[in-house]
């Protein structure tokens, strides 16, 4: 992949960028942690409020770390950040408007593969970083920059009681390959995590839509 910057201008850009909005990076992981206990709780308004905390972690990253600062070194950013605001917007129409998204704590290997991403992005990501050599604040934190929050979003959507429609996540999708792609470049491994996602969100996205697909025809025949 041919990168328009240098490694040391990326990690500058994060070195700029994470110093503007602090203490932003503490707000982030209170929000993420809300959005997870709303996921957890069994109601309509705990699900449109976990779908709004996605749609904030978006739009902020669009507009202030794509838009505002990546841009200066690269100016795809302003598509990257157009993209990651739209993305918003989804989460906000149809997760906390029309209530499209859904969350249930089940005993399940989707349920299971959600959590592990979850974590990941909550905390290994971030030991990663540092065993890597990222220090503050020229590091990629959790729910002020991309890589994370795609992880993380990943993780909260195989949580989703029924199946995603796919335009919910093709934009999360065209991000891991981006990611992971610039990763092998600019030498960032904790964002290798973002082809694991992708790909398990996607397997079992696929195994979860032809079940329901199944359970529906199955009902049908018995009535």
């Amino acid at each position: 992949m041919n990168i328009p910057f240098t490694t040391e201008e990326f990690f500058q850009v994060f070195e700029v960028y994470n110093s503007a909005i602090w203490p932003a990076h503490v707000v982030a992981y209170l929000l993420g942690v809300a959005a997870i206990v709303c996921a957890f709780s069994k109601s309509a308004l705990s699900d449109r409020l976990a779908s709004a905390s996605l749609a904030a972690f978006w739009i902020w990253i669009g507009v202030f770390y794509h838009i505002l600062h990546f841009a200066t070194v690269n100016r795809v950013a302003y598509v990257f950040g157009l993209l990651f605001v739209l993305q918003g917007v989804v989460f906000l129409i149809f997760g906390l408007i029309y209530q499209r998204l859904s969350f249930q704590v089940t005993r399940t290997v989707t349920f299971g593969a959600g959590a592990c991403l979850i974590i990941y992005a909550l905390v290994v990501y971030q030991f990663l970083g540092i065993v890597a050599g990222h220090d503050w604040p020229r590091i990629p934190i959790f729910g002020v920059a991309p890589c994370p929050m795609v992880i993380f979003t990943f993780g909260l959507l195989l949580w989703a009681v029924k199946p995603v429609p796919f335009f919910i996540y093709i934009i999360p999708l065209l991000w891991a390959l981006v990611g992971t792609s610039a990763a092998i470049s600019l030498g960032v491994p904790q964002d290798y995590g973002l082809t694991v996602s992708g790909f398990l969100y996607v397997v079992l996205a696929i195994i979860a839509r032809l079940k329901h697909k199944s359970t529906g025809e199955s009902r049908r025949s018995h009535i």
